[in-house]
């Protein structure tokens, strides 16, 4: 059956309706439904607009096309809007000359006329201001004061067309529906254009239609002489106390008329007494209060105290110098000036209202104010005889949750018709294609919303809408849809969020891998397939990506089948690729016709089996055979392959960590020539068996085989690292099963299967077999255990059980573990095709739904005398049959995988020939290279607690390969962790104890494991810690040493108890469900003073509560970081001189992703001993140089995270990273 064509609508919805539009999902799947549906093809042909490039518009992600486009525009009815409030008038203002009049210092007519600001200012009542307000249509752009952010819009083409609108401007109709204006903020001095603004600086926007020669200035509100809040103080003050015998609106013009009179006076009567404010006509006129003082002392009348002969005076104003012939005479006359026009074109617009005055006589005025609205909106476009309003559906009239689409496409609701839309659409799109995804969104919120309010759609935007979707273009609920169809998703087939972070390598492998898929269900393959095609290329629209067009456009096939394409070349499906490869080239050869159908054939076969080979050779027309490119530098590390999801595996394998170390390295590799046969006849006695303990107990023969094979294939693989050319080393899968799968794991599996099969145990063993197997340093150290699914899951300290035996790990169940082993899928990042492959198989092949949740007891310290006593057998828990294997049957976390391999390199090197062997014997290179020795001391928190816990422990010593950093607080740094690891509180039967811990003996190797997974008890949730540990290339042991300076350990208890506390006082101020609390007190405060949605009192003494309560918060908290700062640094001033226990920096593992339960592991490792400033990165197959700068940056705002660090002692030669095989230094016989 061949495939179904792919399809010009997308096979699934187009999305879940948006909440805000309410109503049932069963019906809006209805509505959207009817799409394919819609309209014939050609709804742009019917709409007026030019400059469209099909090429740019299909390539709308390119930046070589944004950078010809000028950004995104608006149409003239919301330019209007823009210019100036829409809810206020402008006004042309003109003056009419006064009565001829002989007194000196008349203003002038060129005074009287330039005293507007300039022709093209226009004023606004409400503003009591100025608008300069220019367009016309020129050839000649204004001059610009600097280059703009954004291209111009094209001059040539604007020089074409004198305007896009008006009778007679383009004779063979219009080119274009309407303007599509375009801003540039503050690009034109208004000084400069002609004639020029010479009141001062102005800067004005400049808009541009980009299709015609029309152009726009317009500046801010200019302000006026007396401020637009104090001129309507004065005007309400005399609305709400009118006088007697006039009406409100009377009151306030008799006001303003007494105040131009004032100001009229001076500079045409050259008035010069004082105004006393006390007499009855001012008061009656004007009254008197702070508000009218203002006003007066603005226009330039100061109040003074005149005398009254000797013993009384009395306040009046005094007129203002009117003199053009001194500097303050012509300040003066030019402030009354403007003055006088703004205060009389305020009363000729006043005047104009139709509410009435009663018997009131307004006095004659010598300024004019017309309203501009309509010769502004004409000019730019917007009047509603060019554009017609009124046409919106009525359900969407005053809907505000279309406001930001409409504002998007540069249009107003009031002006909506289908074709004003469809026009302002193409209009950004091909001015500002970059967002033609966000226009697309757009239009279709406003179109959905029309539908879904029942409104009918008009014909034409139903056939815009196909015709653009018919061009791939998408809604976020679009790419939603395609990332879902190509497995993405944390509940999709891969578990990886589609985000920046995975490359395109990787979604075209998800690509191919689900089609391969979809021929598993032969039925509905066609139309799988198809949906596919269609996800991947919106997926690539999206992303703008050249490559993932260029893999959709050669891969997406006609629809071949693979039943068609076997047929095609005349091969059977069991046909090996090199015979395929020779068949293909004979039918080419004899059928170069059907060259085009053959290569088809080939590459679904390709697809079919999931063939580089075959992939390669249609590309480049030549077999790549199975050869390898070999690496060409001897000096770089080898890297490993991915086995299936092993990402953690190479962390620890990677010609990096066990590699790098020396001893360890020289002992596995004297391993390597072992065959099986030698290590099935290894013969050692019962007796050898109970003389040798690892992990504090003793191990079953079992175990020493497993162990014994697990090294020897780790030493084929070490040798292969030292030897082997090529970049990058595939381990044996059965290395990857014994490091990944416990004995424990094989034994369940085996007991669920047929029983315990105890051929291999004796007497020795099988009680000690019965005990769960621990992994090293499994205790915890805390109540709240992660998940354990989690690839962070927390390590606990060491040895908190009993005296003598190790006490054994919370194990989660194989069911949770293979959940773990879903969860732990590291995300596609840099990783190579046949990587990805087999990442995506693997997650697919894991289906399980199930979490773990491990749930451990408090650490208990137990009496002496019991710590011998046999513990009872324990009952195996059934385990239930898991499908959710990946590879090897289960998964363990990073922690897990590392104790596994070191428990059985101990094992495997085991000297059974020789003398018995303790928990202190460092003879094996694991305990002499990893463990140190450690004093824990149980003290109590108070007497009546000592006195009742007589029998517990209070002192032992344990060993510890691992020292664990709990992270969960910002702003720590390594030693902040350390310290609260050495001395921290535990509960012990219901008490709480103090466990102080210092170190007796270190070893060459300190590892610091950082755990960041953290439990929310709000969420009841585990989470990753994403907080920065700060950590240097050194670090200093000294203070936790068992033998430090009793004083300065002490003194630094002290410290850090105080340190603690304040750190503790920060974060109750700073973090949690409420907080932090000072921004909180003042967004209520601040909400309290000026609310308006409930008709309610200011509760002022609640207001000043809130505000004294941040002031005091705000302190607080600076008191406290200052206090940590300086408690900090005391700290460290201590122990500033202790030097002498020093380990250097040499591996540092990383965790990238946001979740506990998956992720993607990588590895830093310093070239030690040559070059110490540089590092390596291992991830995966590839091994690049970086610098310490890489290694030691600041993580805050990352999801990418140390957790663990290995540091070296300094001196010592435990490291050595790089060790390949140099052929010129074998010296010839």
């Amino acid at each position: 059956m061949d495939e179904e064509p792919i399809p010009n609508d997308p096979p699934t919805q187009w999305g879940e309706p948006s909440a805000e539009w309410g109503g049932a999902a069963a019906d809006w799947d209805a509505i959207t439904s009817t799409v394919d549906n819609w309209g014939e093809p050609g709804a742009t042909r019917k709409i007026a607009i030019d400059g469209r490039d099909e090429n740019e518009e299909l390539r709308w992600f390119d930046p070589a096309v944004h950078a010809l486009r000028p950004g995104p525009g608006v149409l003239p009815p919301l330019l209007a809007d823009v210019l100036h409030d829409p809810d206020h008038a402008l006004y042309s203002v003109s003056t009419q000359p006064h009565p001829p009049s002989t007194t000196p210092h008349v203003p002038s007519a060129d005074e009287v006329r330039t005293a507007i600001p300039h022709p093209n200012a226009y004023y606004c009542r409400e503003h009591n201001g100025w608008v300069f307000l220019l367009w016309r249509s020129s050839s000649v752009l204004p001059p610009l004061i600097k280059d703009p952010e954004t291209p111009l819009p094209d001059q040539a083409r604007r020089k074409r067309t004198t305007s896009c609108v008006g009778d007679g401007e383009q004779p063979f109709g219009p080119a274009n529906l309407t303007h599509h204006w375009h801003r540039y903020e503050k690009a034109v001095d208004a000084t400069k254009l002609n004639p020029p603004y010479t009141h001062g600086e102005l800067l004005l926007d400049l808009y541009l239609c980009c299709q015609c020669s029309m152009y726009c200035l317009v500046s801010d509100v200019i302000p006026g002489v007396i401020p637009a809040s104090l001129a309507d103080a004065f005007t309400r003050d005399k609305l709400s106390h009118p006088a007697i015998d006039k009406t409100p609106r009377a009151t306030a013009v008799a006001g303003w008329e007494t105040i131009l009179t004032i100001i009229d006076n001076r500079l045409w009567r050259n008035e010069t007494r004082s105004l006393p404010i006390t007499r009855p006509r001012f008061k009656s006129k004007v009254g008197w209060n702070d508000t009218v003082r203002q006003v007066f002392e603005i226009v330039g009348f100061p109040l003074q105290e005149l005398q009254q002969g000797q013993n009384s005076s009395e306040l009046a104003l005094q007129p203002p110098p009117i003199d053009p012939s001194t500097p303050e005479g012509k300040a003066s006359r030019t402030k009354l000036l403007r003055a006088w026009i703004e205060v009389g074109a305020w009363l000729a617009i006043f005047q104009k209202s139709k509410e009435s005055l009663r018997d009131y006589n307004p006095m004659v005025l010598y300024v004019k104010a017309d309203s501009v609205r309509d010769m502004y909106q004409t000019g730019i476009g917007a009047h509603v005889s060019q554009i017609p309003r009124g046409m919106l559906p009525p359900a969407l009239v005053g809907s505000s949750d279309l406001d930001e689409s409409w504002e998007a496409l540069g249009i107003t609701p009031s002006t909506y018709s289908w074709e004003l839309l469809a026009f302002a659409y193409l209009a950004q799109c091909r001015c500002d294609p970059a967002n033609t995804m966000v226009y697309f969104t757009h239009l279709w919120t406003i179109v959905k919303a029309m539908m879904h309010l029942g409104q009918n759609v008009p014909q034409e935007l139903q056939t815009l809408i196909v015709e653009e979707r018919s061009r791939y273009r998408l809604t976020p609920d679009d790419l939603y849809d395609a990332a879902k169809t190509l497995g993405f998703g944390r509940d999709g087939e891969l578990g990886v969020e589609l985000d920046s972070e995975v490359d395109d390598d990787f979604i075209a492998q998800a690509w191919r891998s689900a089609r391969q898929r979809a021929w598993q269900n032969p039925a509905n393959a066609p139309t799988r397939r198809a949906g596919l095609n269609h996800a991947l290329r919106l997926v690539a629209e999206y992303r703008g990506s050249e490559k993932l067009l260029k893999v959709w456009n050669d891969e997406k096939g006609t629809g071949m089948s693979p039943e068609n394409a076997y047929s095609t070349l005349e091969v059977p499906r069991e046909v090996d690729e090199t015979m395929l490869l020779t068949v293909f080239s004979m039918r080419i050869e004899d059928q170069p016709s059907q060259a085009e159908r053959m290569r088809e054939a080939l590459s679904v076969i390709a697809e079919v089996s999931n063939s580089d080979r075959l992939r390669q050779f249609l590309a480049t027309g030549q077999d790549p055979g199975d050869g390898t490119v070999t690496n060409a530098s001897p000096e770089m590390p080898r890297g490993l392959n991915q086995l299936g999801n092993t990402c953690y595996l190479n962390s620890l394998l990677q010609a990096c960590y066990f590699y790098t170390i020396k001893d360890l390295r020289e002992a596995i590799i004297s391993l390597a020539h072992a065959d099986a046969k030698s290590l099935d006849d290894s013969k050692f006695t019962d007796d050898d068996l109970k003389r040798h303990r690892v992990g504090g107990r003793l191990v079953t023969r079992r175990e020493i085989m497993r162990s014994k094979k697990f090294v020897n294939l780790l030493a084929e693989l070490f040798f292969n690292m030292e030897y082997c050319e090529n970049p990058a080393i595939t381990p044996e899968i059965e290395l990857a099963k014994l490091a990944l799968v416990t004995t424990q794991d094989e034994e369940e599996d085996d007991a669920d299967k047929a029983g315990t099969d105890s051929s291999n145990d004796t007497d020795a063993t099988l009680v000690d077999d019965m005990v769960p197997r621990p992994t090293y340093d499994r205790a915890s150290s805390s109540p709240l255990q992660s998940p354990a699914g989690s690839v962070l899951g927390k390590r606990s300290r060491d040895g908190d059980s009993g005296m003598d035996v190790d006490a054994a790990a919370p194990t989660a169940s194989p069911s949770e573990r293979a959940e773990a082993t879903k969860a732990a899928s590291p995300p596609p990042t840099q990783q190579q095709t046949q990587d990805a492959t087999e990442f995506i198989e693997d997650a697919i092949a894991s289906s399980s739904k199930l979490r773990a949740t491990d749930t451990a007891a408090d650490v208990e310290m137990k009496d002496e005398t019991q710590a011998n006593k046999a513990p009872p057998l324990p009952p195996r828990r059934p385990r239930p049959t898991d499908e959710s294997v990946m590879m090897f049957g289960r998964q363990h976390d990073v922690s897990e995988c590392m104790d596994n391999c070191m428990f059985q390199i101990e094992t495997a090197l085991l000297d059974f020939q020789g003398m018995a062997t303790s928990e202190d014997d460092k003879t094996s290179p694991v305990k002499r290279l990893f463990y140190g020795k450690k004093r824990q001391r149980l003290t109590s928190l108070s007497p009546k607690d000592d006195a009742s816990h007589q029998s517990s422990i209070h002192e032992k010593e344990d060993l510890f390969s691992h020292l664990h950093v709990n992270v969960a607080d910002e702003g720590f740094d390594i030693y902040d962790g350390l310290a609260r690891y050495f001395d921290d509180v535990v509960e012990l039967e219901g008490q709480k104890k103090r466990m102080e811990v210092s170190l007796v003996d270190l070893p060459p190797l300190l590892q610091i494991q950082l755990q960041r997974v953290q439990f929310n008890r709000e969420t009841q949730q585990a989470y990753k810690s994403q907080a920065y540990v700060k950590f240097g290339e050194t670090i200093y042991m000294d203070r936790f040493l068992d033998s430090a300076n009793p004083e300065k350990k002490a003194r630094s208890k002290e410290i850090q108890a105080d340190l603690n506390a304040a750190r503790e006082r920060v974060q109750k101020l700073t973090t949690g469900k409420h907080a932090p609390f000072a921004s909180a007190l003042a967004n209520t405060a601040d909400f309290l003073s000026k609310q308006t949605a409930i008709d309610l009192p200011v509760d002022e003494v609640l207001v000043k509560s809130l505000q004294d309560e941040e002031k005091l918060v705000t302190e607080q908290l600076r008191v406290e970081r200052e206090k940590t700062v300086r408690l900090k640094q005391q700290l460290e001033d201590i122990w500033k001189d202790e030097t002498s226990a020093a380990y250097d920096l040499t591996s540092v593992f990383i965790h990238r992703g946001s979740s506990p339960s998956w992720g993607h592991y990588f590895f830093y490792s310093r070239n030690l001993p040559n070059n110490p400033d540089s590092w390596f990165k291992y991830n995966d197959s590839d091994v690049t140089a970086v610098s310490k700068d890489e290694v030691l940056a600041d993580t805050t705002g990352s999801t990418a995270n140390p957790y663990m660090l290995v540091f070296v002692r300094k001196g010592c030669d435990a490291i050595e990273t790089v060790h390949r095989f140099n052929p010129e230094t074998v010296e010839e016989e």
